[in-house]
C-alpha cells in the first residue's frame, strides 16, 4: 500500500444544485430520507459499490468509504438556484416523482430549501417562464452576483467546503468558438461584453463555482466546461471539473451494449434510439435548439465504442439516430426504444429491441450523490482540471479535443477509469488496464 495524501472530510459539505426541479428535490429528498434512515441510497456507487485492493491472499473488496474518505451523508448542506420561487417540498411535490409519504419525513428540511434568483437567460430555455431571476446587466454582472451567492451560502451554513453542480434544463446547443472560448482572457473579455451569443448562462455558474473555490460539474449536455478557457480556468484555480450530461436510461444501456458487439466481432448497420418523456425536461426539449444539444451528446456514445476506423467492415456505416418526444402524460417515467440492426456471419441480418421504461430521476439522484462527493474527494486529494474517471456517470465526458483526444464511452472501460481512480486515491496500486 503507497501512501494516501488525500485530506479528511471535516466540516459540512454544501452541495449547491443549480435547478430545483425533479431530478434534484428527488436527489435532495432521497439524501435527506437515507441519513435518516428512511431509505437506501439504491443505485449510488459511492454507498454500495465494493472495489478489490491488492492480490492474491492481500486481496480485500472494500466500499469506497474504507479506501478513501469520503464526506458523510449527514454533513452535506443543500441549496439551490432556479427560476421558480418554489421551495423544495413543494417542488417535488409538483414534480410528483416521489410518493407523499416518502417526502413528508424529511418536508421541515425541504422547505428550508429556498431557491436563490437563477442567472437565466430565456433564449437559452424559451419553454421556462420563471420569475426568479437575476436582475443582471452583464453576464459578467451574472458572474458576481452567482459569487456573492456562493460566499453567503458557505457562511451561512458554516460549510468547510462547497460543491456546484448543474441539474437545470438543457440550453441551447453553443458551438464551440475558437475566439471566445479558445483561452481564459478570451472568455472573460466576452463575459464582460455581454456577448450572450457565445456566453451561455450555465458558463457564469461555473466560473462562479471555481473562483469561489468549488468543483463544479456539468449534468446536462450544455456546451459550458468542456472548452479550453474552462480547463485554463481549473487549472489556474486547481479544482475538479467534470461533464457532461447525466448518463440515466438511454446512453446508458447505450454503452453497456455496444461493446457486445465491438468485444464479439458482430457489425452494426444502424442504430435507432427514441423517447417519449414528460417532464419539465421533456417541455424545454420539445424546443428544437434545446433538443439539438441533447441529440449531439447522445449521438457522440457509439462511434467511441464502435470505431468505424478500426473495424470499418463492421462499423464503417452505421446509420445512428436519436429522437425525444415530449409526451406530457408520462411525466418523470421516460420510456425508450431502441431498434437495433447488427448482422453476422456471411454479413447475414439480425435485429435486437430494447425497450426500458424507466424513471428519469430515480436513475439520475444516485449519479449526482455520486458526482458530488468523488468531485470533493478529488478537489482534497489535489486532482484538477477534467475528471476523466468521472465518465462512467457521464453521457457525452469531456475530453481535450484540441489535442485529438476522444472520450471513453465504453461502459466497462469506464468502470475500469473509476475503481484505479479510487484505488490511487486511497494509497493502493491500480492494477487493471484499460485496453
Amino acid at each position: 500500500m503507497l501512501q494516501s495524501n488525500v485530506k479528511p472530510a471535516e466540516g459540512k459539505l454544501g452541495i449547491l444544485v443549480v435547478g430545483c426541479g425533479a431530478v434534484s428535490t428527488t436527489f435532495m429528498t432521497g439524501v435527506l430520507m437515507a441519513r435518516k434512515g428512511l431509505a437506501k441510497p439504491v443505485g449510488s456507487m459511492t454507498q454500495y459499490d465494493k472495489i478489490r485492493v491488492g492480490k492474491g491472499s492481500d486481496k480485500k473488496y472494500l466500499s469506497y468509504s474504507e479506501i478513501v474518505p469520503l464526506a458523510d451523508l449527514k454533513d452535506i448542506v443543500f441549496g439551490t438556484w432556479d427560476v421558480y420561487p418554489q421551495n423544495a417540498y413543494q417542488a417535488a411535490m409538483y414534480a410528483e416523482v416521489l410518493k407523499e409519504k416518502d417526502i413528508n419525513p424529511v418536508r421541515e428540511e425541504l422547505e428550508k430549501i429556498v431557491p436563490m434568483k437563477a442567472a437565466f437567460d430565456k433564449n437559452y430555455a424559451k419553454r421556462l417562464d420563471g420569475d426568479n431571476v437575476k436582475d443582471c446587466a452583464t453576464r459578467w454582472d451574472m458572474v458576481e452576483a452567482l459569487r456573492q451567492d456562493i460566499r453567503e451560502f458557505k457562511a451561512a451554513n458554516h460549510c468547510a467546503r462547497i460543491v456546484v453542480i448543474w441539474s437545470a434544463s438543457t440550453e441551447i446547443y453553443v458551438p464551440y468558438n475558437e475566439q471566445y472560448h479558445g483561452s481564459l482572457a478570451q472568455l472573460e473579455a466576452a463575459m464582460k461584453a455581454n456577448d450572450r451569443e457565445h456566453v451561455a448562462p450555465s458558463m457564469c455558474y461555473a466560473y462562479a463555482a471555481l473562483m469561489e473555490g468549488a468543483p463544479f460539474i456539468m449534468g446536462a449536455p450544455n456546451t459550458t466546461v468542456d472548452i479550453p478557457a474552462m480547463w485554463e480556468l481549473a487549472e489556474k484555480t486547481k479544482l475538479p471539473i467534470c461533464g457532461k450530461d447525466f448518463k440515466t436510461g438511454q446512453t446508458l444501456v447505450k454503452s453497456g451494449f455496444a461493446p457486445i458487439f465491438s468485444t464479439r466481432c458482430l457489425g452494426v448497420n444502424g442504430w435507432f434510439s427514441t423517447n417519449i418523456l414528460g417532464n419539465r425536461d421533456g417541455l424545454v426539449l420539445d424546443e428544437p435548439a434545446n433538443f439539438h444539444t441533447k441529440e449531439v451528446s447522445k449521438l457522440s456514445t457509439l462511434e467511441t465504442i464502435l470505431k468505424a476506423e478500426e473495424q470499418p467492415d463492421l462499423y464503417g456505416d452505421i446509420y445512428h439516430k436519436v429522437r425525444i418526444n415530449y409526451y406530457p402524460p408520462r411525466n418523470d417515467n421516460k420510456e425508450s426504444w431502441d431498434n437495433i440492426d447488427i448482422f453476422g456471419w456471411m454479413e447475414y441480418p439480425m435485429q435486437i429491441k430494447i425497450n426500458f421504461l424507466c424513471r428519469d430521476s430515480i436513475l439520475a439522484a444516485p449519479l449526482l450523490l455520486d458526482l458530488c462527493l468523488l468531485s470533493d474527494l478529488a478537489a482534497r486529494a489535489g486532482k484538477f482540471g477534467i475528471q476523466r474517471f468521472l465518465s462512467f456517470f457521464l453521457k457525452s465526458p469531456m475530453h481535450d479535443f484540441t489535442k485529438g483526444e476522444q472520450a471513453v464511452n465504453n461502459l466497462y472501460q469506464q468502470y475500469t477509469m473509476l475503481k484505479n481512480a479510487i484505488r490511487e486515491m486511497g494509497g493502493y496500486e491500480a492494477d487493471e488496464e484499460i485496453d
